[in-house]
């Protein structure tokens, strides 16, 4: 897999559902803000469902982040919302699921296993221009963090606001920053 950093997101047209409701979703929707998209092999499943539960449990503090979620798998948007009605943990599940079932989306970020036709467990967080930021991608058993993602946005969204700094490992909102310099080099 080549770097996805700084690189604009590829266009796409999907169904997706949320809410409630069918809608379209595009590339165009991801630009002007925060997003995240979230890959994950499959619904009806057995890790998929704590990761996006997870994220719903923690989605008001991505919406006070100005960040959207989007989940994506190659089932159908009609496979979404049958889980989501049949799902205690998918029940609560309040951003848009996108589904992909023809794998256009899942190879545009480069991670469709092809023999089986699914996602790998791949985050991206993409800044309002449009272009990644950041790039995760997990092993099948391994489930991801929302308060883990929810600290890299805000280093993420931190960096954009401010030029010049950057944020060290384990960095949380309103700790110290760097600033690079010829002054900092063999200090830390």
């Amino acid at each position: 897999m080549s770097s996805y950093i700084n690189k604009e997101i590829k266009p796409f047209n999907a169904k997706a559902y949320q809410a409630g409701d069918f809608f379209d979703v595009s590339d165009a929707d991801l630009k002007g803000k925060w997003s995240v998209v979230f890959f994950y092999p499959a619904d009806f499943t057995f890790v998929c469902p704590t990761e996006l539960g997870d994220l719903a449990d923690n989605y008001e503090e991505f919406k006070k982040l100005g960040v959207e979620i989007y989940s994506v798998s190659t089932d159908t948007h009609f496979t979404h919302k049958a889980w989501h009605d049949s799902s205690e943990t998918i029940g609560k599940i309040q951003f848009p699921m996108i589904g992909d079932p023809t794998g256009t989306i899942t190879r545009n970020f480069d991670v469709m296993i092809e023999e089986e036709g699914i996602a790998e467990r791949g985050t991206f967080v993409i800044d309002p221009e449009g272009k990644i930021q950041i790039v995760e991608i997990n092993a099948g058993g391994i489930g991801r963090d929302a308060q883990d993602l929810l600290r890299k946005i805000k280093a993420a969204q931190y960096v954009a606001a401010h030029p010049g700094e950057v944020c060290p490992a384990k960095w949380q909102e309103g700790e110290a920053t760097l600033a690079p310099s010829l002054d900092l080099v063999g200090k830390i």
